[in-house]
């Protein structure tokens, strides 16, 4: 056992990109576990979008010179608790860490399927999974046959919601990307009938072009001039699914989209956002819709894997840089084998 651990810190708030000089990695002893609580080895981190909107100044947000926090999975290596066994895997939020000590309430005790890897804890069966499928299913009541676009579909949750629309019967996918080689991924492995770089001119013209009889459901990871460009391509009594905006964290300055406010009214048109976190009584159904398919070869995961904790910050900057298809997940160097395809650190 190392005799030592590694945290993340945010030491600066950044105004644009971040950068490594906004984080620092700090050294101290293990800690031990106190009555009632366990010590955790983490195994795999998740780092994700929303952890550029919490380095800023916000109410919520991420505090300096303090551990980060995020979606993590670990096994138990020592313990003071009843509850929590010596060996037993866990998923808790006390990420950017190599070990964390936690109570057993801070924990979700993982059921462990047939040819589910722990990765997908991580990606299609956990938060980003659960957010493309409560975005599909419980705010966008997808129906069957309708058409679908989907923003940063290469993306985690884009990656997710492509998959799930594809089992709950879409119409026409539509997705964007930010390279050609993404959206020739999309059409080529993930199932999307077009997909287009946004680089490559207005959204509006590249959406129409794709989607030439319009859309029935928008799936908004972006925001900006391609939420602009679905609200004119949505049919009538289309909704729009708010899941983030990234094109505008990192640029805070720049101009909400314009669009015709005219058409929510005149097409009937429905936007809600939501968050994730106020669905977490939805995972089960989440395993029971998602794990026959993963087991039978149907729903395939879609991951970029860097080895090393060392490559944390490098791999969530290579996110918020587009670097990733599919959610990205850091792996302790213990848990790789050559045979799963182990990407180099992100960059």
């Amino acid at each position: 056992m190392n005799e030592t651990a590694l945290t993340v810190h945010q030491i600066a708030r950044p105004h644009g990109f971040p950068t490594a000089e906004h984080f620092a990695f700090v050294e101290s002893a293990l800690p031990g576990p106190a009555a009632g609580s366990a010590l955790v080895e983490n195994l795999y981190w998740s780092v994700d979008p929303y952890h550029r909107e919490m380095m800023d100044d916000v109410p919520g947000g991420f505090a300096l010179d303090a551990p980060l926090e995020g979606r993590t999975i670990g096994r138990v290596i020592a313990s003071r608790t009843p509850r929590l066994a010596e060996g037993e895997i866990v998923f808790h939020r006390q990420g950017w860490r190599t070990h964390a000590v936690v109570t057993s309430e801070e924990i979700r005790q993982l059921p462990r399927f047939d040819k589910v890897p722990l990765t997908a804890y991580l990606s299609t069966l956990g938060g980003t999974g659960l957010t493309a499928y409560v975005g599909l299913t419980r705010i966008a009541r997808l129906q069957e046959g309708e058409n679908l676009f989907v923003s940063a579909a290469a993306g985690g949750v884009g990656t997710a919601a492509g998959r799930f629309a594809r089992l709950l019967g879409a119409g026409r996918l539509v997705g964007s990307a930010g390279s050609a080689a993404k959206a020739a991924h999309l059409t080529r492995e993930l199932g999307y009938d077009a997909a287009f770089d946004y680089h490559d001119g207005p959204a509006a013209d590249l959406l129409g072009k794709a989607a030439p009889g319009g859309i029935d459901v928008f799936v908004d990871n972006v925001g900006g001039a391609q939420l602009a460009a679905a609200v004119g391509a949505l049919r009538e009594f289309g909704r729009i699914v708010r899941v983030g905006t990234i094109s505008q964290y990192n640029t805070p300055d720049a101009p909400p989209p314009r669009f015709n406010y005219a058409d929510i009214v005149e097409k009937s048109l429905r936007m809600e956002g939501f968050l994730v976190s106020n669905y977490r009584d939805m995972q089960e159904e989440l395993y029971e819709f998602a794990v026959p398919h993963l087991q039978s070869g149907r729903l395939t995961l879609d991951e970029t894997v860097v080895d090393g904790f060392e490559h944390i910050v490098d791999a969530f900057l290579g996110m918020l840089h587009g670097k990733n298809t599919g959610k990205i997940i850091v792996r302790d160097r213990t848990q790789a084998r050559p045979e799963t395809g182990t990407q180099t650190p992100v960059s």
